[in-house]
Parts: C-alpha cells; structure tokens; sequence
C-alpha cells in the first residue's frame, strides 16, 4: 500500500510540473468530440479523449504491473 500511495504522488508531482506544456495539447478538442453550443445550454462529451487517455493509462499501468 505504501508504494502504490508514493507512485501516486510522484505522479500527481509530475503532472503539476509538467502542466504547462500538457494544456497545450489539444485533448479534449479531437474528432469525435461532442459538443453542442446552444444559447443557455452547452453540452461536452470527449469521446475520442477519454478513449485516448483510457489506452495510454491502460498501457502505463500494464507496464508497471509486468
């Protein structure tokens, strides 16, 4: 348990120093995505980036697991 809490928080770590450089990228506005603008109503669905981020910590944590 006390492992898995570190690696935990020496992603959190890593993800807060790299932040700047990850909100550039263009996650959350790929093909796919749905969204629909009205005049009171706006509704998002990132398809595409949930199945995009879902694979790459897919991959990361069976790496971790091998």
């Amino acid at each position: 348990m006390n492992r898995t809490l570190i690696l935990i928080g020496l992603l959190i770590a890593v993800i807060g120093l790299l932040w700047p450089w990850l909100s550039k990228l263009p996650l959350g506005q790929l093909p796919g995505d749905i969204v629909i603008r009205r005049e009171n109503f706006s509704f998002y669905f990132p398809i595409t980036t949930m199945i995009l981020v879902s694979l790459a910590l897919s991959a990361i944590l069976w790496l971790f697991n091998r």
